[in-house]
Order: structure tokens, then sequence, then C-alpha cells
């Protein structure tokens, strides 16, 4: 049980790298970009942590579904784990919402287009869709 929240996220993680993987959206699209956008991010949110640590706002809690091992004091081992979840989960819903965003504009422009091309055609049938 002690390992089950750690399971989790190593879990949570494989099923981000999938989705990623079927849909090639941040480390299958550029894996060297991909790892140094995921180490700057979990090193940003550490730091983060570490300070809040060092100010006394962040704290270590008990749980039985936690490891017990810990980093530093009030730094559990999910924490890493879990800002590489979080920062791969963010990228790529953010790469997927960019994906859909710009399919939909596409879609839009081609719509558009196409509108265009019936007007004027209504108004010189001798044009044809070429």
């Amino acid at each position: 049980m002690g390992m089950l929240y750690l399971g989790l996220l190593l879990g949570g993680i494989a099923c981000m790298l999938l989705l990623d993987r079927r849909f090639s959206l941040f480390f299958w699209h550029d894996p060297a970009v991909a790892l140094l956008v995921t180490a700057v991010g979990t090193a940003l949110f550490l730091v983060w942590d570490l300070a809040g640590i060092a100010a006394g706002v962040f704290f270590r809690g008990e749980g039985v579904v936690a490891s017990g091992i810990v980093l530093a004091p009030e730094l559990p081992l999910e924490e890493p784990v879990f800002l590489i979840f979080l920062v791969l989960c963010t990228m790529v819903v953010f790469t997927g919402s960019a994906r859909i965003f710009g399919a939909m504009r596409d879609r839009r422009s081609a719509d558009g287009d196409a509108a265009i091309r019936r007007d004027a055609n209504r108004r010189d049938p001798r044009r044809g869709d070429a």
C-alpha cells in the first residue's frame, strides 16, 4: 500500500505517453525539445516547492498510500514524479488543444474559401469551380 501513489503517478505518466505517441503531440513530435521543456518545467516547480518548504508553507503529509521515502526534509519521492506528470500532462493538453484549434481554423478557412468561390460562380456562371 505504501507505493500506491507512486505507482498511480507512474501509471498516469505511461498513459500520457501513450496518448502522446498516438497523436505525436509532445515527445513523439520533437523528443529533444520535449525533454528540455519537461526538465526545465520540473526544475522550476521543484525550486518553487523548495522555496515553499524553506518558508514553512509546504509540509509533507503522512499517508498510507505514500512511499515514505523523502529526498529532502518535507520533500517526498512522489513530488518530483508528480511534477513530471504535471508538466507532461500540461504539454500534451496544450499541444493537443493547439492542434484541434488549428484544424478548426483551417476548416473555417476552407469553408470560407468555398463560400467565396460559390458567390463568385453565382455572379459569373461562366467561371465554374476552377
